[in-house]
């Protein structure tokens, strides 16, 4: 790549070593990595032991000194491909080529895949945005990696590449497509190829060793949405250039799976927020058994400390204290399993569920227009929020004469059904977006809920701003019981942690 077709902004990351670090610990905060002064300092003593010798050793280094779980690593590695790209500038081989070029780049492509050669694949990333990717007017375009990937269409080569593997067409492609790629991190930094400028590339073709068929399918696969990444990888890296890394990082980086917003979460996203699902539950259940253990302490018990402190002529150096043995609270969830709410209901019955010997007794009851306990459901189902609401909306009956929401009718009908649930130790946590479809709120229901209960949180996956917007009632609910945003997993637990009783 050529630091001299750069953009026409010349936006580039920071050009010094410190600078350029500082920024990419300032972006990874920015999405929720809690990076203090010391970890910090320990990427710096890791760049300065490693050097600029290998980009990999410098990822995975970096990497152990700044993340604390796994989950974080998808946004590190997207940060970091931008701080510390692999290249700067255009593709100088690439220009001038035309759209009658996509064959013959598709048989390279082809042929790289089925060699698994990482560095033509890199290579094959850059030229593929190149020639596909720009749009908008000269001075002012950009690069998009939907746009290369849809005129591109790599996963079409799936039953080609099986089809040439089994007639043994097809051999190793490291050696036409992978050299001439310069690394650098511009502004006079520059590194060694490493791991990923070889040319041969890192395994061999496929169907030897005896795999099957579907083996051989599902590692092409593999393959193609690898070369996807670096598509887009390559795409924000000169996005970046234009107008700079800080904006796209804030952008252009899918957040971490703690952090994406129930409400708008997809099909993929929903399977990696569930893999969060046992992980927090015994983060969260070591935070309350802490709780627990120093809420068993007591307060200061005034008359004994003063008794005490005669023996050290009136100075309380030894304080005494009223120790009491704190019960373990009974919870009862109440959700509304309707439209995008479910997600987050069922993300939150299940992690409740996990946290269970933390509860004297936990009783979930779910909702639509009308209310039916699912506590059975909930316990003996897999930790799979999908196959939950499933579960639930088959099983439960939890809809009336219409499929809509209606709060009123469904806090009516646990009042007057199942109010015997709720004592003095129970903590009720309601679960939803407070919006009722234009019928009644029904909060006398809610009031006498809160009346008979020990405490009563309610949490929105809205914003703050859309409470009250159309039909939403939480207004109206919000001056009965204490009514908290939850959009994702992260402030879900925090919560969690902050409002439970000990």
């Amino acid at each position: 790549m050529s630091a001299g077709a750069r953009g026409a902004s010349g936006t580039t990351p920071a050009s010094t070593l410190p600078d350029r670090l500082t920024a990419f610990v300032r972006a990874l905060r920015g999405h929720g990595i809690r990076i203090g002064p010391g970890e910090t300092v320990d990427a710096a003593a890791v760049l300065e032991v490693l050097g600029l010798v290998d980009r990999e050793w410098i990822r995975e280094g970096l990497a152990a000194a700044l993340l604390r779980a796994d989950r974080q690593r998808a946004v590190f590695d997207a940060a970091f491909e931008l701080y510390f790209p692999l290249g700067v500038g255009e593709l100088a081989g690439a220009r001038g080529a035309s759209a009658g070029d996509r064959d013959e780049l598709r048989e390279r492509l082809a042929a790289a895949l089925a060699a698994n050669d990482t560095a033509a694949l890199t290579r094959l990333a850059a030229e593929a945005v190149e020639l596909f990717g720009r749009y908008g007017s000269p001075g002012s375009d950009g690069w998009s990696a939907h746009q290369t990937l849809d005129r591109l269409r790599p996963q079409t080569l799936l039953a080609r590449i099986l089809a040439d593997t089994r007639a043994g067409g097809v051999g190793g492609a490291g050696g036409g497509v992978g050299g001439g790629l310069r690394m650098g991190f511009g502004g006079g930094l520059a590194l060694g190829s490493g791991a990923a400028g070889a040319g041969g590339g890192s395994g061999a073709g496929l169907g030897a060793g005896g795999f099957t068929e579907r083996l051989d399918a599902d590692e092409i696969r593999r393959r193609i949405e690898d070369f996807r990444d670096r598509v887009r990888t390559e795409a924000r890296r000169r996005v970046a250039e234009r107008r700079g890394a800080e904006m796209i990082a804030e952008r252009g980086i899918a957040p971490s799976a703690d952090q994406v917003d129930f409400l708008v979460a997809n099909r993929e996203q929903l399977v990696e927020l569930r893999r969060t699902v046992q992980p927090l539950a015994r983060k969260l259940a070591t935070r309350l058994a802490a709780r627990r253990r120093r809420a068993a302490r007591g307060q200061i018990d005034i008359r004994r400390t003063l008794r005490r402190s005669l023996s050290t002529g009136g100075v309380p150096l030894r304080p005494a204290y009223r120790r009491h043995r704190p019960a373990r609270p009974e919870i009862v969830l109440l959700c509304d399993v309707s439209g995008s709410v479910a997600g987050f209901a069922n993300f939150t019955m299940l992690l409740v569920q996990a946290m269970r010997d933390q509860f004297s007794k936990v009783r979930v009851y779910a909702f639509v227009n009308r209310v039916d306990e699912v506590t059975r459901l909930v316990t003996t189902g897999q930790a799979d929020p999908a196959e939950l609401g499933r579960r639930i909306a088959t099983e439960a009956a939890i809809t009336g004469w219409h499929g809509s929401s209606d709060y009123g009718a469904a806090l009516g009908e646990f009042a007057e059904r199942h109010l015997d649930a709720v004592g003095p130790r129970t903590s009720v946590i309601v679960l939803g977006d407070a919006r009722t479809n234009g019928f009644d709120p029904n909060a006398e229901a809610l009031r006498r809920i809160v009346a008979r209960a020990r405490r009563v949180h309610w949490l929105n996956p809205e914003t703050p701003s859309t409470w009250g917007i159309g039909d939403s009632a939480a207004p109206v609910y919000a001056e009965i019981v204490d009514m908290h945003t939850c959009r994702n997993a992260r402030r879900l637990g925090e919560l969690v942690t902050r409002l439970l009783p000990v």
